[in-house]
């Protein structure tokens, strides 16, 4: 703890911009890991039961009633929405094929649904990517710090180069600690999010073709 005190105290502006910069994003990120690792957990444990209770239901109401029990993130609950009402007349929806309409409304939901659960994943990528440079950045500034500080007093000995030029190293180990959990985050949620884009596409498939061959038959 001293030697962060003493670091920040130290610091020119510059440094401490940096320090402050890599605390921000290591909090951000850490805030959306535990944020999207509880959110997808929960997605998957309800993708995975509520498609198993759609199919069980015995009509559309039924099926509509069992999601809304079991579809907490609401990830198949919207896009059996999109489809039970029918489009409003004297609309160019109205006018288009009812498997056109089936489709771009189940698309345009699946979409929605997507879009909530890749949340957070450009902030992840972002820090991922600019952390270590960031850090970078800090110990190549506080090396030359340290080194106008060290040419004003007119001598040179190695207890006045490696502690100035150490503590300047740190802010790499920063950048790669703030940017390493953040890389291995995006990897870990984009195959989770990767595996519900799958089951919804599949789900979304089998329900169109299921309304179609009930329109078919009425």
């Amino acid at each position: 703890m001293g030697g962060l005190t003493q670091f920040w105290a130290q610091g020119d502006v510059i440094g401490r911009a940096v320090a402050v910069l890599l605390l921000l994003m290591s909090v951000s990120a850490w805030v959306v890991i535990f944020w999207k690792g509880w959110l997808l957990s929960r997605a998957r444990r309800d993708l995975s039961q509520g498609a198993q209770a759609f199919w069980q239901a015995t009509d559309l109401s039924a099926a509509r009633q069992a999601l809304q029990k079991i579809d907490r993130e609401a990830v198949l609950l919207p896009l059996v929405e999109s489809v039970s009402q029918p489009a409003a007349k004297g609309t160019l929806e109205s006018e288009a094929l009812p498997e056109a309409q089936l489709t771009r409304r189940l698309r345009d939901s699946l979409h929605n649904v997507l879009a909530r659960l890749q949340a957070g994943q450009v902030l992840l990528a972002s820090v991922g990517a600019v952390a270590p440079f960031v850090g970078l950045l800090g110990t190549v500034w506080g090396i030359y710090h340290a080194m106008m500080g060290i040419s004003t007093e007119g001598s040179v000995s190695l207890d006045m180069v490696a502690g100035p030029v150490g503590e300047a190293l740190v802010m790499t180990a920063a950048g790669l600690a703030v940017a390493i959990p953040a890389v291995l985050a995006y990897n870990i949620f984009g195959k989770i999010v990767s595996a519900c884009e799958a089951d919804l596409e599949g789900f979304a498939h089998d329900l169109r073709e299921t309304l179609m061959a009930r329109q078919g038959r009425d």
